[in-house]
């Protein structure tokens, strides 16, 4: 049996672990019951993540949407396997495109048309059930179209961003007329319809995604995108393709965290790990002033790299040297055990997101995350198909003489993501299928977990509940209102400065991890939710 970590939960949770030999947990009770849904008729992992994954896109709209972006690290029984569905800039991107509608050195703004790149959620549930699935594909889109049509109630973590996002987006296209039906946001409890997505969703089940990429659906985004004056187009839709790549392995205490590799932030996590691997940690108290100092110095080293060097294409070093074992000793001999640093890039070459998880008897884990970046993303809403469309072209940069070029917008090019489905192994063999959500918390949330349940033998649901800490920039941290008082005055007095914040939706993430105990058929897995949204690992 798998089964390396210690007895009891030390912190207070409103959720228990889960075990079953199937299951999914998600973000949101009805996303996790549409995936078991799946697996009761027969299907598998990947059968079951996609019908979560719609369903996502339609119970948590501040997080992600029909018009979101998707990643995906899939373990098939056998062999690990990577998907990046993120899309690209339209072909009319260009620095000079910018600086003629917003000013020199521009980039994309953080809302509305021409924030937004090519949408590539779709084509990861495509590609995986192409590749993988067992149930016809329009069976997958059901669940959700079902909850569009009739509506849903909507649930309080939801309802709090929802409501705090509605004035900087009401005037956006579309927005007001799909997520405002009443000329407000709604209220906790009350019954929220999305017909024009679940008119979308049985089209995209009948064409097998393809009306959104070269159909109908693709018309109406573009026609909407450039009639407020965008310019993506129908040919950049008809270009985009999901891609099956490698996963990124960096060793940690005899596991191996995989990532999906650049230009997404995942690495951060790794270099992070790479770097703690030079200190013993598990020495330290779990929660004391110099196990948190050290995973905080850590973080920010691994930023200050991800931050200067990570690129779709282009980028000046490798993933090889960003995790080379010697370099990153070189960067953890830099952490002053009493004193917080603002660090700065090394050089190697000399040395608003849901996640969700699948599993089922026979093996297969399934570690997805479906973000359209900012919260409710661009704002831009198409309203007859309700595709609410992301913001990712935020994520480029405009300036061609700053420190990361290769991240310079584009036409074709994918921007610097944030989004982060992980994974772990040991010798080969599959361990956990996992993610934290929400913006550059995410890295932080793998790093600080994988520590609690390696180092410190906590278990899943453990690592979930315990409080975090979130790096911004320099020496700015904020931190969980149940962090020990007696923590956060000690990290003070070594010049971090701490903000404390009660509010878990963005700042400091929410996971869902499924570990496998054993022989699946046996033994199964543990399921555990974070309690920071409103989610639900269940199984069978």
């Amino acid at each position: 049996m798998n089964l390396p970590f210690s007895p009891g939960n030390p912190y207070r949770s409103v959720r228990v672990p889960v075990f079953a030999r199937n299951g999914v947990s998600t973000s949101h009770p009805l996303g996790a019951q549409a995936g078991l849904r799946m697996l009761w008729a027969g299907g598998n992992a990947v059968d079951a993540a996609i019908a979560a994954a719609a369903v996502m896109a339609i119970v948590e709209p501040v997080s992600n949407g029909l018009g979101s972006d998707a990643f995906c690290i899939l373990w098939d029984g056998a062999q690990l396997h990577g998907l990046n569905a993120s899309g690209r800039a339209p072909q009319g991107w260009t620095p000079e495109y910018f600086e003629k509608r917003y000013g020199k050195q521009a980039k994309p703004p953080r809302r509305g048309v021409d924030s937004i790149t090519v949408p590539g959620a779709v084509s990861a549930w495509v590609a995986l059930h192409e590749r993988f699935g067992k149930l016809p594909f329009a069976s997958l889109m059901e669940p959700a179209a079902e909850i569009a049509e009739r509506g849903y109630l909507v649930p309080p973590v939801v309802q709090q961003k929802w409501a705090a996002g509605a004035p900087e987006l009401q005037a956006q296209p579309g927005f007001s007329q799909s997520f405002l039906p009443s000329g407000r946001p709604p209220v906790v409890g009350e019954l929220f319809r999305f017909p024009a997505a679940a008119r979308a969703l049985r089209v995209i089940g009948a064409s097998q995604g393809k009306a959104f990429y070269e159909g109908e659906i693709a018309s109406a985004i573009t026609s909407f995108v450039q009639q407020h004056g965008g310019c993506l187009s129908m040919a950049d839709m008809a270009q985009h393709k999901a891609e099956w790549v490698t996963p990124v392995a960096k060793d940690y205490r005899g596991y191996t965290l995989h990532e999906i590799p650049p230009g997404g932030q995942g690495i951060a996590a790794q270099i992070a790990l790479g770097i703690l691997s030079n200190f013993d940690l598990a020495s330290l108290p779990l929660d004391g002033v110099a196990s948190q100092h050290l995973q905080i110095e850590a973080m920010k080293l691994a930023f200050a790299d991800v931050d200067r060097y990570v690129a779709d294409a282009g980028m000046e070093v490798t993933t090889a040297q960003m995790l080379d074992d010697a370099y990153l000793a070189s960067r953890a001999k830099l952490i002053d055990p009493l004193r917080a640093q603002d660090f700065k890039a090394g050089n190697p070459v000399q040395g608003g997101t849901i996640y969700l998880t699948a599993v089922d008897e026979s093996g297969m884990m399934v570690s997805f995350i479906q973000s359209n970046f900012a919260g409710f993303g661009s704002g831009v809403v198409e309203p007859s198909f309700g595709i609410s469309l992301q913001n990712r072209g935020y994520g480029f940069s405009a300036d061609p003489d700053g420190p990361n070029r290769a991240n310079l917008v584009g036409p074709g090019k994918r921007p610097f993501h944030t989004i982060i489905p992980a994974f772990l192994t040991k010798d080969g063999q599959p361990v956990m299928s996992f993610g934290v959500m929400g913006g550059n918390m995410q890295p932080q949330g793998h790093m600080q977990t994988l520590v609690r349940m390696i180092d410190y033998r906590q278990s899943p649901q453990a690592a979930c509940d315990a409080p975090r800490w979130r790096y911004n920039t320099g020496l700015a941290l904020n931190v969980e209102a149940g962090m020990d008082p007696a923590t956060v005055a000690g990290l003070q007095a070594l010049g971090h400065r701490l903000e404390v914040i009660d509010d878990p939706y963005q700042d400091f993430g929410a996971g869902q991890f499924i570990w496998r105990m054993g022989d699946p058929a046996v033994e199964g897995y543990q399921f555990a939710s974070d309690p920071r949204r409103d989610g639900l690992a269940a199984g069978f």
